[in-house]
């Protein structure tokens, strides 16, 4: 089964895919738009991912703020969780990103990926650590049930 996972920006959405048995995550790429609210395209793409990777389920970044509160871009971010079960009809799971585009700055920054092109690859890193989150802790939640 794979899954898919997602960070849901302004302009831009990280795609990363789990490997078939669930126990890595990859970026595919960074879907870009013009204008925050023209989703129609964004929304088609990850359909098209979807069928082409074969995907059950879908993990899409929950930014939350460090107090735990939500605030508007993790409204936005329920509103595409809302449209992507429409389009899909697939399970979203809310998984939470804090700190996960930080962690993909630093991780490009170890790399040596220079400053002006890390933004053409943060998302997509980003999408990694939010799927391989969930991805651990599916894994963590099924070592301690055996």
């Amino acid at each position: 089964m794979r899954i898919m996972g997602l960070d849901y920006g302004s302009k831009t959405v990280g795609v990363a895919i789990s490997d078939p048995l669930g126990f890595t995550a990859q970026g595919i790429e960074t879907i870009t738009r013009k204008t925050e609210n023209k989703l129609r395209q964004t929304l088609a793409r990850i359909e098209a991912l979807v069928e082409e990777y074969e995907v059950e389920q879908l993990v899409l970044g929950f930014p939350k703020h460090m107090n735990n509160d939500i605030g508007d871009r993790a409204e936005k971010s329920l509103e595409f969780k809302a449209m992507l079960e429409r389009r899909t009809g697939l399970e979203v799971i809310m998984w939470d990103e804090r700190l996960t585009t930080v962690e993909a700055e630093r991780t490009l920054i170890e790399s040596n990926v220079r400053r002006e092109d890390r933004k053409q690859y943060i998302d997509k890193i980003a999408a990694v650590f939010i799927l391989q989150g969930y991805l651990d802790s599916i894994y963590i939640k099924n070592q301690t049930e055996n």
